[in-house]
């Protein structure tokens, strides 16, 4: 069992220079996973990344929506799905199977519900209840700033980093990234990366 992310940038075209969010996606995207042919970026804007620890797929997803919203005007659309893998290609647009399907199937769900966060697997009690919990987060998460982008992607980065640490790398004091921790209500969101740990190992 695999899980795969769809996704594709939100007001792309809308950029004069497309590279800015580009390398920054394909930067978040070797962060993820360093083996290249497990993701891809394709048709200028979209992307595929296969996760292939399932229980981090929200985790991943969040990260990409961090380092994407950093850049000012842009924003990302992710579908997750999980599921069986029945084909290795040489690339992760050439794979196949349930986990494939369910991102892919999603993934066009999300521009008719124009909602920038769903999931699908096999189990549709489970598939609710998360989309239910993603639809109540991306209340914070659509509207992260560039700074509190910033800081989610510097924290998921870096996890066990205190907050003076965070202000050293970012130049600014602990204050300023405490306060800015609170508005990307942060706490929350991890919160919700350990349920749904917890909520997909029951599908395992």
């Amino acid at each position: 069992m695999t899980s795969v992310i769809t996704g594709d940038i939100i007001k792309s075209r809308g950029q004069t220079n497309p590279e800015v969010w580009l390398n920054t996606l394909k930067s978040a995207l070797s962060t993820l996973e360093p083996d290249n042919t497990l993701w891809e970026v394709y048709r200028g804007d979209s992307f595929q990344i296969e996760i292939k620890d399932i229980s981090s797929s929200f985790k991943a997803s969040t990260y990409i929506k961090a380092a994407i919203k950093m850049i000012k005007g842009l924003d990302v659309r992710l579908a997750i799905g999980i599921g069986e893998k029945t084909y290795q290609g040489k690339d992760v647009t050439e794979s196949n199977g349930e986990a494939f399907v369910y991102s892919g199937e999603t993934f066009e769900l999300l521009k008719k519900e124009k909602q920038n966060l769903r999931i699908k697997t096999k189990s549709q009690v489970l598939n609710d209840e998360l989309n239910l919990y993603f639809k109540l987060a991306l209340i914070t998460m659509d509207n992260w700033t560039i700074n509190s982008a910033e800081i989610v992607k510097l924290t998921l980065e870096h996890p066990n980093a205190l907050q003076e640490d965070l202000a050293k790398r970012v130049g600014t004091n602990q204050n300023a990234i405490s306060k800015r921790l609170k508005r990307a209500n942060l706490d929350e969101i991890l919160a919700l990366d350990q349920m749904y740990r917890k909520k997909i190992r029951c599908i395992l």
